[in-house]
């Protein structure tokens, strides 16, 4: 955790995080990459938490997949009704705040109505994480998936952690312990884009960038079937990203 990092005050509008949200939705590779890791433990009804301006929820409209998407922001979740008129129509755009104080009675119809439940870039964002992570177990059917990723290795906390309001950056072990915690069975961890590192490293320590350049991110993009390519080759034993699968038992 970074010095300052008990200081993080929620924002209603998050002007970084839009920011970067913007940038990476133009990394039409680094999205579907994303979306085909966590795809092979998507199945029936589907919840994705924390679903920003929609970058990876696209993948799954567009495969036809029966997915709710929510949002503790009300500006993304315009942003997202407009993206996904007819999500709007389901109802299926939810306001979900993971660490509700009364969380089972604020959202007791959800409660073990989804098959799969994932979140992306959500977790680092609370300091109670284990609390999230038993709320979205809640959400669960008895032997859905829970599919988390989070941001690797507390060594690469930078300055875009600190404007992104990152509390912790996690090992494969601190999922796994979070899991069985929550009485979640750990069915698959590693970590993912092992080449994005030395970017985020030049770009956020070096540089002393607060978001990601849209250059960078553009250049990067092109280099995905490269990256895929050394995840492999490194058999996902280091990344950018760790990535944490369950099954609710």
């Amino acid at each position: 955790m970074s010095a300052n990092a008990g200081d993080f005050q929620y924002k209603e509008i998050d002007p970084e995080g839009f920011e970067t949200l913007s940038v990476i939705a133009n990394a039409e590779h680094f999205n579907t990459w994303t979306f085909e890791t966590i795809r092979p433990w998507c199945n029936g009804k589907i919840l994705e938490i924390g679903s920003g301006i929609g970058n990876i929820s696209h993948c799954f409209t567009e495969k036809n997949y029966d997915i709710t998407i929510s949002d503790l922001r009300s500006n993304y979740r315009k942003f997202l009704a407009q993206k996904f008129p007819a999500l709007e129509t389901q109802h299926k755009i939810l306001p979900l705040d993971l660490v509700h104080p009364q969380f089972e009675q604020e959202y007791s119809n959800l409660i073990g109505t989804f098959d799969t439940v994932f979140a992306l870039n959500v977790v680092e964002h609370i300091e109670d994480d284990s609390k999230a992570i038993a709320n979205c177990a809640i959400l669960l059917k008895k032997g859905g998936n829970l599919i988390i990723l989070v941001p690797a290795f507390q060594s690469l906390y930078n300055k875009f952690d600190e404007e992104l309001y990152h509390f912790k950056r996690y090992r494969k072990s601190d999922l796994q312990k979070l899991f069985s915690r929550n009485a979640l069975e750990t069915i698959k961890k590693f970590y993912f884009n092992a080449g994005g590192i030395p970017g985020w490293f030049v770009s956020g320590n070096l540089q002393k960038n607060k978001t990601i350049p849209a250059g960078q991110m553009k250049f990067f993009d092109k280099l995905v079937p490269l990256f895929k390519l050394v995840d492999k080759v490194l058999m996902n034993k280091v990344g950018l990203s760790v990535i944490c699968v369950g099954k609710k038992k």
